[in-house]
C-alpha cells in the first residue's frame, strides 16, 4: 500500500468515526460540520463555500434542511445586504458545542493503538497539515454582526 493508499483509508477511519458521533446525535455528518462552523459567530455563505469546499447550491440546500430543524438562520449582512450571513440559532448552538465537545474527545480514539510517541507525531503532522491548508489559512474572518 503507497502513501495516497494509506491517506486515503485514513480518510476512511475518520469519516467512519465522524459519521458514528453524528448518527448519535441524530445529525448527518454535513448538518454537523454546518453547525460547529457557525457555533461561535456568524460566517459569511461565501466563505462556508470555499471553506467546505461545497457548491453554492449544495450549501444552500444544507441549510436549508439544517435551517427547517431550527439550527441555523440565514441573515443579511449589516455591512452588506448583499452577504448572506449564516448563525446558528440558539437550540443549534447547544447542540453545535455538544457536537463539537464529543467529536474532540473521541475522534482521537482512531489513534488509540498507537504508542504515546507515535499519537504525539499524529497530532503534530495533523496540526501542521490543517495549519497549512485548513480552513483557517483559506478563508479569512468575517466581523460578526450584531
Amino acid at each position: 500500500m503507497d502513501y495516497g493508499d494509506k491517506l486515503f483509508w485514513l480518510s476512511v477511519v475518520i469519516q467512519r468515526k465522524y459519521a458514528q458521533i453524528c448518527a448519535e446525535f441524530d445529525l448527518t455528518p454535513s448538518q454537523a460540520t454546518l453547525i460547529c462552523a457557525v457555533r461561535n459567530e456568524p460566517r459569511q455563505m461565501a466563505e462556508l463555500v470555499a471553506a467546505l469546499g461545497m457548491t453554492k447550491n449544495a450549501l444552500s440546500q444544507l441549510v436549508d434542511r439544517t435551517a427547517r430543524l431550527e439550527l441555523v438562520a440565514r441573515a443579511s449582512s449589516a455591512q452588506d445586504r448583499r452577504v448572506v450571513m449564516l448563525s446558528a440559532t440558539p437550540t443549534g448552538k447547544v447542540l453545535a458545542e455538544a457536537v463539537y465537545a464529543e467529536i474532540t474527545r473521541r475522534l482521537p480514539e482512531i489513534a488509540r493503538n498507537l504508542d504515546a510517541d507515535d499519537q504525539r507525531d499524529l497530532e503534530r503532522v495533523a496540526t501542521a497539515v490543517v495549519d497549512a491548508s485548513g480552513p483557517s489559512s483559506s478563508t479569512s474572518k468575517q466581523p460578526s454582526t450584531p
